[in-house]
Protein backbone atom coordinates (compact mmCIF):
# COMPACT_ATOMS: atom_id res chain seq x y z
CA UNK A 1 0.00 0.00 0.00
CA UNK A 2 1.05 3.72 -0.95
CA UNK A 3 1.28 5.44 2.72
CA UNK A 4 0.01 8.74 2.19
CA UNK A 5 1.41 11.99 2.58
CA UNK A 6 0.52 14.51 4.75
CA UNK A 7 -0.44 17.92 2.88
CA UNK A 8 1.97 20.51 2.49
CA UNK A 9 2.11 23.37 4.26
CA UNK A 10 -0.06 26.14 2.90
CA UNK A 11 -2.03 24.09 0.90
CA UNK A 12 -4.86 22.32 1.45
CA UNK A 13 -8.87 23.52 2.71
CA UNK A 14 -8.31 26.12 5.04
CA UNK A 15 -10.26 25.41 8.32
CA UNK A 16 -13.84 27.42 8.40
CA UNK A 17 -13.86 30.25 10.81
CA UNK A 18 -15.63 29.44 14.26
CA UNK A 19 -18.43 31.10 15.01
CA UNK A 20 -17.12 33.07 18.20
CA UNK A 21 -14.69 34.33 15.38
CA UNK A 22 -16.86 35.53 13.24
CA UNK A 23 -19.56 37.03 15.67
CA UNK A 24 -15.97 39.23 16.80
CA UNK A 25 -15.68 40.06 13.64
CA UNK A 26 -18.60 41.23 13.18
CA UNK A 27 -19.48 43.35 16.25
CA UNK A 28 -15.74 45.15 15.07
CA UNK A 29 -17.26 45.87 11.85
CA UNK A 30 -20.76 47.25 13.25
CA UNK A 31 -18.29 49.37 15.81
CA UNK A 32 -16.18 50.73 13.20
CA UNK A 33 -19.41 51.62 11.13
CA UNK A 34 -21.06 53.18 13.65
CA UNK A 35 -17.41 55.31 14.50
CA UNK A 36 -17.18 56.24 11.25
CA UNK A 37 -20.63 57.92 11.10
CA UNK A 38 -20.75 59.46 14.49
CA UNK A 39 -17.11 61.06 13.02
CA UNK A 40 -18.96 61.83 9.73
CA UNK A 41 -21.81 63.48 11.96
CA UNK A 42 -19.69 65.53 14.05
CA UNK A 43 -17.22 66.71 10.99
CA UNK A 44 -20.52 67.82 9.02
CA UNK A 45 -21.87 69.76 12.07
CA UNK A 46 -18.63 71.68 12.59
CA UNK A 47 -18.92 72.28 8.68
CA UNK A 48 -22.28 73.37 9.19
CA UNK A 49 -21.77 75.90 11.96
CA UNK A 50 -19.18 77.77 9.99
CA UNK A 51 -22.16 77.96 7.06
CA UNK A 52 -24.04 79.55 9.77
CA UNK A 53 -21.48 81.49 10.88
CA UNK A 54 -20.56 83.01 7.03
CA UNK A 55 -23.87 83.08 5.36
CA UNK A 56 -26.31 85.75 5.93
CA UNK A 57 -27.77 89.02 4.24
CA UNK A 58 -24.13 90.03 5.18
CA UNK A 59 -21.63 87.15 3.61
CA UNK A 60 -18.36 87.36 5.31
CA UNK A 61 -15.49 84.83 4.28
CA UNK A 62 -14.47 81.68 6.44
CA UNK A 63 -10.95 83.21 7.47
CA UNK A 64 -12.63 86.30 8.78
CA UNK A 65 -15.17 84.14 10.66
CA UNK A 66 -12.48 82.11 12.39
CA UNK A 67 -10.83 85.45 13.63
CA UNK A 68 -13.88 86.79 14.98
CA UNK A 69 -14.61 83.96 16.90
CA UNK A 70 -10.71 83.33 17.94
CA UNK A 71 -9.71 87.00 18.83
CA UNK A 72 -13.06 89.48 18.35
CA UNK A 73 -11.94 92.33 16.41
CA UNK A 74 -14.08 95.81 16.16
CA UNK A 75 -14.48 95.56 11.96
CA UNK A 76 -18.21 95.20 11.00
CA UNK A 77 -17.86 91.85 9.86
CA UNK A 78 -16.47 90.83 13.71
CA UNK A 79 -19.26 92.40 15.52
CA UNK A 80 -22.20 90.55 13.13
CA UNK A 81 -20.43 87.34 13.58
CA UNK A 82 -20.31 87.84 17.42
CA UNK A 83 -22.80 89.60 18.50
CA UNK A 84 -25.23 88.01 15.99
CA UNK A 85 -25.09 84.93 14.68
CA UNK A 86 -22.97 83.52 17.15
CA UNK A 87 -25.40 83.48 19.72
CA UNK A 88 -27.56 81.86 16.63
CA UNK A 89 -25.56 79.44 16.08
CA UNK A 90 -24.85 78.38 19.70
CA UNK A 91 -28.95 78.04 19.86
CA UNK A 92 -29.56 76.75 16.84
CA UNK A 93 -26.79 73.73 17.69
CA UNK A 94 -28.18 73.65 21.26
CA UNK A 95 -31.79 73.34 20.24
CA UNK A 96 -31.90 70.95 17.59
CA UNK A 97 -29.28 68.55 19.71
CA UNK A 98 -31.61 68.62 22.64
CA UNK A 99 -35.10 67.75 19.96
CA UNK A 100 -32.93 65.29 18.39
CA UNK A 101 -32.24 63.45 21.77
CA UNK A 102 -35.62 63.86 22.55
CA UNK A 103 -37.35 62.18 19.63
CA UNK A 104 -35.20 59.50 20.04
CA UNK A 105 -36.06 58.83 23.28
CA UNK A 106 -39.93 58.88 22.82
CA UNK A 107 -39.65 56.66 20.09
CA UNK A 108 -37.83 54.15 22.21
CA UNK A 109 -40.11 54.91 25.07
CA UNK A 110 -43.43 54.79 23.47
CA UNK A 111 -42.20 52.04 20.56
CA UNK A 112 -44.04 54.34 18.18
CA UNK A 113 -41.45 55.19 15.17
CA UNK A 114 -43.62 58.40 14.21
CA UNK A 115 -43.43 59.82 18.07
CA UNK A 116 -41.60 63.36 18.23
CA UNK A 117 -41.87 65.58 21.37
CA UNK A 118 -45.19 66.30 20.27
CA UNK A 119 -46.54 62.79 20.97
CA UNK A 120 -46.55 63.18 24.85
CA UNK A 121 -48.14 67.24 24.70
CA UNK A 122 -44.19 68.28 25.88
CA UNK A 123 -44.48 71.15 22.83
CA UNK A 124 -47.55 72.16 23.25
CA UNK A 125 -46.99 71.91 27.21
CA UNK A 126 -43.69 74.40 27.05
CA UNK A 127 -46.25 76.61 24.31
CA UNK A 128 -49.06 77.00 27.04
CA UNK A 129 -46.07 77.62 29.47
CA UNK A 130 -45.16 80.35 27.89
CA UNK A 131 -48.84 81.67 26.80
CA UNK A 132 -49.28 81.89 30.10
CA UNK A 133 -46.44 84.07 31.69
CA UNK A 134 -46.66 86.22 28.18
CA UNK A 135 -50.44 86.83 29.06
CA UNK A 136 -49.96 87.79 33.14
CA UNK A 137 -46.62 89.54 32.35
CA UNK A 138 -44.33 87.78 33.93
CA UNK A 139 -42.22 87.12 31.21
CA UNK A 140 -40.95 89.87 28.36
CA UNK A 141 -38.20 88.06 26.65
CA UNK A 142 -36.94 84.80 25.36
CA UNK A 143 -34.70 84.65 28.61
CA UNK A 144 -37.65 84.12 30.69
CA UNK A 145 -39.50 81.29 28.56
CA UNK A 146 -37.27 78.68 29.78
CA UNK A 147 -38.61 78.56 33.44
CA UNK A 148 -42.40 78.59 32.47
CA UNK A 149 -41.94 76.35 29.19
CA UNK A 150 -40.06 73.31 31.30
CA UNK A 151 -43.15 74.04 33.71
CA UNK A 152 -45.66 73.52 31.26
CA UNK A 153 -43.91 70.57 29.68
CA UNK A 154 -43.66 69.16 32.67
CA UNK A 155 -47.15 69.13 34.11
CA UNK A 156 -48.33 68.20 30.53
CA UNK A 157 -46.40 65.29 30.81
CA UNK A 158 -47.58 64.30 34.42
CA UNK A 159 -51.03 64.73 33.05
CA UNK A 160 -50.04 62.27 30.22
CA UNK A 161 -48.87 59.70 32.66
CA UNK A 162 -51.32 59.71 35.01
CA UNK A 163 -54.11 59.40 32.11
CA UNK A 164 -52.04 56.87 30.76
CA UNK A 165 -51.47 54.38 33.71
CA UNK A 166 -55.31 53.79 34.83
CA UNK A 167 -56.03 50.39 34.11
CA UNK A 168 -54.83 47.10 34.25
CA UNK A 169 -52.23 47.27 32.07
CA UNK A 170 -50.31 50.73 32.93
CA UNK A 171 -48.82 53.52 31.11
CA UNK A 172 -48.51 51.01 27.63
CA UNK A 173 -46.79 52.75 24.61
CA UNK A 174 -50.50 53.39 22.75
CA UNK A 175 -52.18 54.94 25.84
CA UNK A 176 -49.19 57.20 26.13
CA UNK A 177 -49.75 58.34 22.56
CA UNK A 178 -53.42 58.29 22.77
CA UNK A 179 -53.29 60.88 26.25
CA UNK A 180 -50.76 63.19 24.45
CA UNK A 181 -52.32 62.86 21.28
CA UNK A 182 -55.58 63.97 23.48
CA UNK A 183 -53.71 66.67 25.97
CA UNK A 184 -52.45 68.56 23.28
CA UNK A 185 -55.22 69.20 21.70
CA UNK A 186 -57.25 70.57 24.48
CA UNK A 187 -53.95 72.70 25.15
CA UNK A 188 -53.56 73.88 21.94
CA UNK A 189 -57.15 75.22 21.94
CA UNK A 190 -56.88 76.96 25.59
CA UNK A 191 -53.47 78.40 24.13
CA UNK A 192 -55.78 79.98 21.13
CA UNK A 193 -58.40 81.21 23.49
CA UNK A 194 -56.05 83.23 25.38
CA UNK A 195 -54.29 84.42 22.54
CA UNK A 196 -57.54 85.11 20.67
CA UNK A 197 -58.77 87.50 23.53
CA UNK A 198 -55.71 89.60 24.26
CA UNK A 199 -54.09 91.02 21.07
CA UNK A 200 -51.18 91.88 23.53
CA UNK A 201 -49.82 88.28 24.31
CA UNK A 202 -51.00 87.61 20.53
CA UNK A 203 -48.41 90.35 19.46
CA UNK A 204 -45.69 89.19 21.16
CA UNK A 205 -46.42 84.96 21.19
CA UNK A 206 -46.59 85.02 17.55
CA UNK A 207 -43.02 86.24 16.20
CA UNK A 208 -42.08 83.08 19.11
CA UNK A 209 -44.41 80.63 17.75
CA UNK A 210 -43.02 80.58 14.21
CA UNK A 211 -39.90 79.07 15.67
CA UNK A 212 -36.69 80.77 14.61
CA UNK A 213 -33.23 81.41 15.98
CA UNK A 214 -32.64 84.93 15.24
CA UNK A 215 -33.50 87.71 17.71
CA UNK A 216 -32.00 86.09 20.55
CA UNK A 217 -28.12 86.85 22.75
CA UNK A 218 -25.94 84.74 24.40
CA UNK A 219 -27.99 84.39 27.86
CA UNK A 220 -30.72 82.58 26.61
CA UNK A 221 -27.96 80.04 25.58
CA UNK A 222 -27.11 80.07 29.28
CA UNK A 223 -30.02 79.77 30.37
CA UNK A 224 -30.85 76.60 28.34
CA UNK A 225 -27.39 74.55 29.42
CA UNK A 226 -29.02 73.23 33.20
CA UNK A 227 -31.70 71.87 30.99
CA UNK A 228 -30.16 70.62 28.26
CA UNK A 229 -27.01 68.78 30.51
CA UNK A 230 -29.86 67.18 33.13
CA UNK A 231 -32.06 66.14 30.44
CA UNK A 232 -29.26 64.91 27.95
CA UNK A 233 -27.66 62.72 31.26
CA UNK A 234 -31.21 61.22 31.86
CA UNK A 235 -31.77 60.10 28.40
CA UNK A 236 -27.83 58.61 27.59
CA UNK A 237 -28.13 56.98 31.09
CA UNK A 238 -31.25 55.19 29.86
CA UNK A 239 -29.75 53.94 26.74
CA UNK A 240 -29.57 50.20 27.94
CA UNK A 241 -32.61 50.10 29.01
CA UNK A 242 -33.90 51.38 25.56
CA UNK A 243 -32.25 48.66 24.09
CA UNK A 244 -34.47 46.15 26.03
CA UNK A 245 -37.62 48.13 26.06
CA UNK A 246 -37.67 47.61 22.08
CA UNK A 247 -37.29 43.82 22.87
CA UNK A 248 -40.58 44.24 25.00
CA UNK A 249 -41.74 44.95 28.39
CA UNK A 250 -41.53 41.32 29.62
CA UNK A 251 -38.12 40.65 28.37
CA UNK A 252 -36.67 44.04 29.31
CA UNK A 253 -37.93 42.61 33.08
CA UNK A 254 -36.22 39.44 32.26
CA UNK A 255 -33.33 41.04 31.52
CA UNK A 256 -33.26 42.47 34.73
CA UNK A 257 -34.43 46.17 33.78
CA UNK A 258 -37.23 48.30 36.09
CA UNK A 259 -39.15 49.39 32.75
CA UNK A 260 -41.26 51.65 34.77
CA UNK A 261 -38.20 53.63 35.83
CA UNK A 262 -36.63 53.56 32.24
CA UNK A 263 -39.60 55.28 30.91
CA UNK A 264 -39.73 57.85 33.28
CA UNK A 265 -35.79 58.32 33.21
CA UNK A 266 -36.21 58.51 29.85
CA UNK A 267 -39.34 60.54 29.49
CA UNK A 268 -38.22 63.50 32.04
CA UNK A 269 -34.81 63.98 30.24
CA UNK A 270 -36.92 64.30 26.96
CA UNK A 271 -38.97 66.41 28.78
CA UNK A 272 -36.57 68.70 30.26
CA UNK A 273 -35.01 68.94 26.60
CA UNK A 274 -37.86 69.65 24.42
CA UNK A 275 -38.70 72.28 26.98
CA UNK A 276 -35.15 74.44 26.82
CA UNK A 277 -35.53 74.29 22.75
CA UNK A 278 -38.99 75.25 22.47
CA UNK A 279 -38.31 77.72 25.06
CA UNK A 280 -35.32 79.39 23.10
CA UNK A 281 -36.13 78.54 19.60
CA UNK A 282 -40.41 78.24 19.84
CA UNK A 283 -41.84 74.87 18.12
CA UNK A 284 -40.02 73.16 16.03
CA UNK A 285 -41.92 70.63 14.03
CA UNK A 286 -40.41 67.27 12.64
CA UNK A 287 -37.07 67.78 13.69
CA UNK A 288 -37.22 64.82 16.19
CA UNK A 289 -38.87 63.15 14.04
CA UNK A 290 -36.49 63.17 11.02
CA UNK A 291 -33.59 63.13 13.14
CA UNK A 292 -33.66 59.81 14.88
CA UNK A 293 -35.32 58.29 11.78
CA UNK A 294 -32.03 59.21 9.98
CA UNK A 295 -29.71 57.78 12.70
CA UNK A 296 -31.57 54.73 13.20
CA UNK A 297 -30.82 53.67 9.64
CA UNK A 298 -26.96 54.47 9.92
CA UNK A 299 -26.75 52.61 13.21
CA UNK A 300 -29.48 50.56 13.44
CA UNK A 301 -29.58 48.92 16.84
CA UNK A 302 -28.00 49.81 19.94
CA UNK A 303 -29.46 53.23 21.83
CA UNK A 304 -25.53 53.72 22.91
CA UNK A 305 -24.91 54.82 19.43
CA UNK A 306 -27.89 56.07 17.93
CA UNK A 307 -28.79 58.82 20.46
CA UNK A 308 -25.67 60.95 19.81
CA UNK A 309 -25.73 60.43 16.33
CA UNK A 310 -29.74 61.79 16.41
CA UNK A 311 -28.45 65.12 18.67
CA UNK A 312 -26.04 65.80 16.14
CA UNK A 313 -28.10 65.11 13.20
CA UNK A 314 -30.90 66.98 14.85
CA UNK A 315 -27.79 69.78 14.94
CA UNK A 316 -27.18 70.03 11.61
CA UNK A 317 -30.92 69.56 10.24
CA UNK A 318 -31.81 73.01 12.24
CA UNK A 319 -28.37 75.02 11.47
CA UNK A 320 -29.17 73.81 7.86
CA UNK A 321 -32.92 74.72 7.63
CA UNK A 322 -31.86 78.35 9.14
CA UNK A 323 -29.37 78.94 6.83
CA UNK A 324 -31.16 77.84 3.58
CA UNK A 325 -33.86 80.25 5.05
CA UNK A 326 -31.74 83.31 4.84
CA UNK A 327 -30.15 81.99 1.32
CA UNK A 328 -33.98 81.29 -0.23
CA UNK A 329 -35.58 84.95 0.18
CA UNK A 330 -32.63 86.97 0.86
CA UNK A 331 -32.19 89.58 2.17
CA UNK A 332 -35.57 88.74 4.04
CA UNK A 333 -35.44 85.65 6.17
CA UNK A 334 -37.56 82.59 5.97
CA UNK A 335 -37.80 81.46 9.69
CA UNK A 336 -35.98 77.62 10.85
CA UNK A 337 -39.44 76.22 12.09
CA UNK A 338 -41.24 77.14 8.72
CA UNK A 339 -38.16 75.11 6.50
CA UNK A 340 -38.60 72.45 8.51
CA UNK A 341 -42.30 72.35 8.15
CA UNK A 342 -41.46 72.34 4.55
CA UNK A 343 -39.51 69.33 4.39
CA UNK A 344 -40.86 67.40 7.27
CA UNK A 345 -43.84 67.21 5.50
CA UNK A 346 -43.08 64.65 3.01
CA UNK A 347 -40.81 63.06 5.39
CA UNK A 348 -43.86 62.03 7.43
CA UNK A 349 -45.93 60.74 4.12
CA UNK A 350 -43.33 58.59 3.22
CA UNK A 351 -42.99 57.55 6.83
CA UNK A 352 -46.76 56.91 6.89
CA UNK A 353 -46.83 55.07 4.10
CA UNK A 354 -44.06 52.87 4.73
CA UNK A 355 -45.31 49.25 5.35
CA UNK A 356 -45.25 48.89 9.17
CA UNK A 357 -44.51 52.20 9.95
CA UNK A 358 -47.60 52.07 12.54
CA UNK A 359 -46.80 49.04 14.62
Amino acid sequence: MTAVRPAARGTGTREPASPTRRTASGAASRTASRTAWLAAALVLTVAVCALSLAVGARPVSLPTVVDAVLHGGTTPDALVVRSLRLPRTAIGLTAGAALGLAGAALQAVTRNPLADPGILGLSQGAAAGVVFAVSLGLASGFDGYVWYAFAGAVAAACVVYALATRGRDGASPVKLALAGTALSAMVAGGTTVVLTSSSATLDQFRFWQVGALGGRDAGTVGQMLPFLVAGALLVLGSARGLDALALGDETARALGHRVQLVRICAALGATMLTAAAVAASGPIAFLGLASPHLARRLVSGSHRWMLPLSALLGACLLLAADVAGRVVRAPAEVPAGVMTALVGVPVLIVLVRRKGAGT
